[in-house]
């Protein structure tokens, strides 16, 4: 038996290498979400959110994917775990997106700025988006989040930014740009280096 054509993806390289299912789009195919979350319908202040996916060494990572996952503007999951019924689910936003960065480490993201929600011991956190990194290179997962440089007062509030050391705050902090076409949130995301990103836990 011809041995070559048993062998698998190189080891010495940690991919992805074939995103066909995670990001469809590219090959003609219709994905299972993309980085548009909010349309017409969806209620809520509409803001963009972008950013660079930086490696240590100061070069972009052209072939990650950067999930997200967040509540919507009343501040409700469309997930079954979250079954408050005093705050109203909204049936045009399903909270989850996905990007794949471009050439430069790019990513986008078309949502809504999202509503506060409890966190351990009911204390309401900031609005804020999970996000969930892959990449060349990672043998897991890395998970941040993105908070808001405009809310002030509940970002002084949330438990887990203050969890963090304060001068490494900024880190997760995306800067408001307010444009004709509405507001743009600004953050890149270092994965390694001096001014590498606050990751969490799972």
């Amino acid at each position: 038996m011809d041995n070559r054509k048993m062998q698998q993806t190189p080891g010495q390289t940690i991919g992805p290498y074939f995103a066909y299912c995670l990001t469809p789009e590219g090959y003609g195919r219709k994905g299972i979400t993309s980085n548009v979350l909010a349309g017409p319908a969806t209620k809520g202040e509409h803001i963009r959110i972008t950013g660079r996916l930086i490696a240590g060494d100061g070069s972009p990572l052209d072939d990650a994917l950067v999930e997200v996952w967040q509540a919507n503007a009343a501040g409700r999951y469309a997930h079954a775990a979250d079954n408050r019924a005093d705050v109203a689910l909204d049936p045009a936003f399903n909270g989850f997106g996905r990007c794949q960065t471009d050439k430069d480490g790019r990513f986008t993201f078309d949502t809504v700025k999202p509503g506060r929600v409890p966190g351990q011991g009911n204390r309401l956190q900031a609005p804020h988006i999970s996000v969930i990194i892959q990449s060349r290179g990672m043998l897991s997962h890395a998970f941040t989040r993105i908070y808001f440089g405009d809310e002030t007062k509940a970002n002084d509030e949330d438990p887990v930014l203050n969890s963090i050391e304060a001068a490494r705050r900024p880190t997760v902090i995306a800067r408001r740009e307010d444009t004709p076409g509405g507001a743009v949130y600004h953050l890149d995301i270092h994965m390694q280096g001096d001014q590498e990103t606050v990751f969490f836990d799972a």
